[in-house]
C-alpha cells in the first residue's frame, strides 16, 4: 500500500463514503474531464471539527503523486462543494480552473461554510468578526484557522503552506479567513469580495437598494438557521417576468408588501432582515469585514470595473488593510471585467464595448498563478506593484505604488448653464440660469437600459449606451466640447451636488459617460450592427439616496424647495477619455429596476411605503457661484 493509501485509511473515521442527500451532478457535466481529474487525484470527504464541536464538511483532492510535499489551496463557500460523494469528481480544480496549479500537483480543498449544505451549525449571513475571541467563540477566521490546523496535520504529502481564494460571497469568506491567520496560511486572493453590503456591495449603494439583483438572489438562498430536516435551500417557483423586469417590478408596487408574495418571511428570512434594516445601522456595520483586517498574510484583492455585484469590495478591503495593517504585503488588481470575469474568457469585451487587449489570460498566467506559486511552492517572486489597474479607453495596464497615483492632480468638472461641462467654476448667476430642473415621476422611472429585459440588473448595464437616457425630460445632461487632448481620470469619482426638491425625499443618480465622436468607426470585425459613432459609454454610475446626506444611520427629510447639498464617492476608475471624445455627466432621480424607487415623500422605511406615498416631484440641480455642483476627480498629467 502506498503512503497516500495509508494516510487515507487513517482518515476513515472522518471519511464519508456516502451522504444522506443525493449526489449532485458533476460540475460542468463533463465526465471525461472528471475522469482526468480522478486519474491524478484521490478525493477525500471529511467532517473537520471546529473548536465549538461543530463539524464542517470538507472535500479534499490529494494528488496521487507522492514524490514530494505539495501546497494546499482552499475555497470556503456557502454555495455547496458539489459534486458530493467520494467517487464524484470535479471537472477542474483551483483558481480560474488554471491548469498551472493541478500541473504542479497542488492539494485542493473545498469546504461548505458553517450551516450550509453538509456542514453543521447555524448559518449567519456575512458572519460578524469577533475581536479577541475567547474559549469556544467562533467566526469565519476561527473556522478557517481550525480547518487549516487540521489539514496540515492530517492531509498526506502537504508542505505546510496554505493559500485561500474565492470570488463574491466566497471572497468574503476569503477575507474573513485571512484575519489573524494560522501560521501555515501564506497567501489570500479575495476576488470581488462582499465586504460591506450596505456601503456599495450587493445590497445597497449609498442607501439605494439594489432591487433587481437581490430579489432574484433571495428567491433561492439562505434559509437560516439551517434545519437539517428541511434539507438544502428550497427552490421556489420564480415569478414570470415575461421578459420585462421594468414592468414586473413597477406592477409589484412598494417593495416590502409587493415582494412578500414571492418571499414570505418564513421561507426567506434573510430577505425579511433586509426589509427591516434600510439604514446603515449596527446590523450592517457589524458585517463590514474591512474594519478588522489588522493582521493578514500576503493579499491579492481582485476586482473588475464592470462588476455589477461587488464593485466596491476589492477597493474597500485593500484600503482597510492599508489603513489598519500598513506595511502588509498587500496588493490589488482591477481589470475591465464583470463579476469574476478575470477567471474566464479573453477579457476583451463587455456588452457593446470591445477592445484589443486579452486581459483575462494575461492576468491568470502573469499575476494570479505566480502569486500563489511564489508564496506556496517556492516559485520566483512575482512582479507585483501595490496597485495594478487596467486603463480602460487607453488599453494598457498601469502599475502604481499609491492610489490615487501620487502624480495625479485633484480637479473638478463643473456643471454649467446650457448643458455645458468644464474645468472652470461657473460665473455668478441668478434666476433660472442658476439651476436646471426636471420632474421625477415614480410612476415613470428612468430605466436602467433602453430595451426591456428579463433581469432587473442587466449584466451589460455598466458599459451601456446612454443615448436613450439623454432623450428623456427627466435626465439632465452636461458635456464638454470635444477634447483637444487625452484626459485620464484615475481614482474615485466624487459628485458634489447642490439640489432642491419639491418633495421631502429624493434619489440622485450621477453617470460619468465617454461620448465617442460622430465619425468613430465600428469595432473591427463586429457583426452586431452596433453603431459606435456617437456611443455614450457609461464609465461609472452610482445612485445616492438623499435622506442619508447627513448620516447613513439617520435619515433626514428634505425641506421642500430649499436648496441642500450632498457629497459622495463613486467607485474608482482608471479611464482615458481620448482626444476628440467628450466627457458627459447625466443626472437623474431613478434607475429602475436596478435600484428601488424613492417615493419622494419622506417615510420611516421606504420598503414599507404605501402606494399613495409615491408622488412626482420637481428636482433642481444648481450650477452657480456658491452652489457650484461638480464632479471631483484625479487626472494624470
Amino acid at each position: 500500500m502506498n503512503p497516500l493509501s495509508v494516510r487515507a485509511a487513517a482518515l476513515v473515521g472522518l471519511a464519508l463514503a456516502t451522504l444522506a442527500t443525493p449526489v449532485t451532478a458533476q460540475r460542468g457535466a463533463n465526465p471525461a474531464a472528471a475522469e482526468a481529474v480522478k486519474a491524478r487525484y484521490q478525493k477525500l470527504e471529511v467532517r473537520i471539527p471546529m473548536r465549538d464541536g461543530v463539524k464542517l464538511f470538507t472535500s479534499i483532492y490529494v494528488p496521487r503523486d507522492s514524490s514530494r510535499a505539495h501546497p494546499i489551496l482552499m475555497d470556503r463557500t456557502p454555495y455547496g462543494v458539489a459534486p458530493y460523494g467520494a467517487d464524484a469528481y470535479r471537472t477542474s480544480l483551483g483558481p480560474s480552473s488554471n491548469p498551472t496549479f493541478s500541473d504542479a500537483n497542488f492539494i485542493f480543498v473545498y469546504q461548505d461554510a458553517r450551516g450550509r449544505y453538509e456542514s453543521e451549525g447555524a448559518y449567519t449571513e456575512m458572519t460578524p468578526h469577533i475581536e479577541a475571541k475567547k474559549g469556544k467563540q467562533v467566526d469565519e477566521s476561527s473556522d478557517s484557522y481550525d480547518t487549516i490546523d487540521w489539514l496540515v496535520k492530517n492531509v498526506p504529502h502537504n508542505n505546510g503552506k496554505v493559500g485561500i481564494y474565492g470570488t463574491s460571497y466566497p471572497g468574503f469568506y476569503t477575507t474573513a479567513s485571512c484575519i489573524d491567520p494560522h501560521p501555515a496560511l501564506k497567501a489570500c486572493e479575495p476576488g470581488a469580495p462582499m465586504t460591506d453590503l450596505w456601503m456599495g456591495d450587493d445590497l445597497f449603494h449609498n442607501g439605494a437598494f439594489m432591487l433587481g439583483a437581490n430579489f432574484s438572489f433571495y428567491q433561492g438562498y439562505g434559509r437560516t438557521p439551517r434545519n437539517p430536516n428541511l434539507g438544502r435551500d428550497p427552490s421556489y417557483p420564480r415569478p414570470d417576468v415575461k421578459g420585462d423586469a421594468y414592468k414586473f417590478f413597477l406592477d409589484m408596487g412598494p417593495v416590502g408588501p409587493g415582494s412578500r408574495v414571492s418571499l414570505p418571511p418564513e421561507t426567506a428570512p434573510l430577505w425579511d432582515v433586509v426589509m427591516h434594516h434600510p439604514s446603515y445601522d449596527d446590523y450592517w456595520q457589524a458585517r463590514d469585514i474591512s474594519r478588522h483586517v489588522k493582521r493578514v498574510p500576503a493579499m491579492l484583492e481582485v476586482g473588475g470595473y464592470y462588476d455589477a455585484e461587488d464593485l466596491a469590495g476589492p477597493w474597500r478591503t485593500w484600503r482597510g488593510i492599508e489603513k489598519l495593517a500598513p506595511g502588509s504585503d498587500n496588493h490589488i488588481a482591477i481589470g475591465p471585467w464583470s463579476h469574476g470575469g478575470w477567471a474566464r474568457g479573453e477579457g476583451n469585451a463587455h456588452g457593446l464595448l470591445q477592445w484589443n487587449t486579452k486581459t483575462g489570460p494575461w492576468f491568470r498566467d502573469s499575476i494570479e498563478a505566480p502569486f500563489f506559486m511564489h508564496y506556496l511552492d517556492g516559485g520566483p517572486a512575482p512582479v507585483l506593484s501595490k496597485v495594478l489597474v487596467y486603463r480602460s479607453g487607453g488599453e494598457r495596464w498601469d502599475r502604481y505604488e499609491a492610489w490615487p497615483p501620487k502624480n495625479a492632480n485633484s480637479r473638478s468638472l463643473y456643471l454649467l448653464p446650457g448643458g455645458k461641462l468644464g474645468w472652470a467654476k461657473p460665473a455668478a448667476a441668478n434666476g433660472a440660469a442658476a439651476f436646471d430642473s426636471y420632474v421625477s415621476d415614480p410612476a415613470n422611472p428612468v430605466p436602467v437600459g433602453e430595451h426591456p429585459n428579463a433581469s432587473g440588473m442587466p449584466r451589460d448595464y455598466m458599459t451601456g449606451d446612454q443615448r436613450f437616457a439623454q432623450k428623456r425630460a427627466d435626465v439632465l445632461t452636461f458635456q464638454t466640447d470635444p477634447l483637444a487632448e487625452d484626459v485620464t481620470i484615475a481614482g474615485p469619482v466624487s459628485p458634489v451636488l447642490h439640489v432642491a426638491t419639491s418633495g421631502t425625499d429624493a434619489d440622485f443618480v450621477v453617470k460619468l459617460i465617454d461620448v465617442f465622436p460622430a465619425d468613430a468607426p465600428n469595432w473591427p470585425g463586429d457583426t452586431t450592427g452596433f453603431a459606435v459613432a456617437g456611443y455614450q459609454q457609461l464609465v461609472r454610475g452610482e445612485p445616492f439616496r438623499g435622506r442619508y446626506r447627513r448620516d447613513p444611520e439617520k435619515p433626514v427629510a428634505f425641506v421642500p424647495n430649499r436648496p441642500d447639498s450632498l457629497h459622495y464617492s463613486m467607485p474608482d476608475i482608471n479611464h482615458t477619455f481620448k482626444k476628440g471624445h467628450r466627457i458627459m455627466v447625466q443626472i437623474q432621480s431613478s434607475w429602475f429596476p436596478l435600484t428601488d424607487r424613492n417615493p419622494q415623500t419622506f417615510v420611516p422605511n421606504i420598503f414599507e411605503a404605501k402606494p399613495s406615498d409615491f408622488k412626482p416631484a420637481t428636482m433642481r440641480v444648481y450650477h452657480s457661484a456658491g452652489n457650484d455642483s461638480r464632479i471631483m476627480v484625479h487626472t494624470l498629467p
